[in-house]
């Protein structure tokens, strides 16, 4: 959409040129018409993205699947904050802290957002995420959200696959 609202504009910009080259108020006027219809579709898709929307919500549902040992947890007080409001910080151990920072497991980011998740969060539902390793999310600076613990589960993760690996080797 942006991509239209950007060929518009520039066609508003193509249009101005002759305008103030030949005095013909034709292409003034039609330079105007570009820049409004741009305007127009900005605000078309404005609408059609503003929070809250049912259809945008589902249009913008994170693609990732959710397998089994993924689960949707909430915050200790047993609610997910509202969309508006950022999820708390996850309080990582130091212990834990050391083992995420070796692990490129994906997590989901939201542009302009601190926090990283799981894919399985509940705070995301209806959000366009990014994924990254869980080792650069946290070089960009991007902390672990408290509702679905990211550390916490990918540590353990890691733990049991580990613990899994040295059974099989003996």
């Amino acid at each position: 959409m942006l991509f239209v609202v950007l060929l518009l504009v520039l066609a508003a910009l193509g249009l101005l040129v002759p305008a103030l080259t030949t005095s013909n108020t034709i292409w003034a006027w039609s330079s105007v018409g570009a820049s409004l219809l741009a305007a127009l579709v900005l605000i078309w898709d404005w609408w059609r993205r503003r929070p809250g929307d049912p259809a945008a919500a589902a249009q913008n549902v994170d693609q990732h699947a959710v397998t089994d040992d993924q689960r949707v947890v909430v915050s200790p007080e047993g609610e997910t904050p509202p969309a508006d409001e950022e999820p708390p910080e996850e309080d990582t151990d130091a212990a834990d802290l050391l083992a995420v920072a070796d692990l490129v497991d994906e997590v989901r980011v939201l542009d302009e957002r601190p926090r990283y998740h799981l894919s399985s969060c509940s705070w995301l539902a209806g959000r366009p995420t990014l994924g990254l390793p869980v080792q650069e999310a946290r070089q960009l600076h991007f902390t672990p959200c408290a509702v679905c613990r990211p550390d916490a589960t990918l540590v353990a993760r890691h733990r049991v696959a580990h613990r899994e690996g040295s059974d099989d080797a003996g």
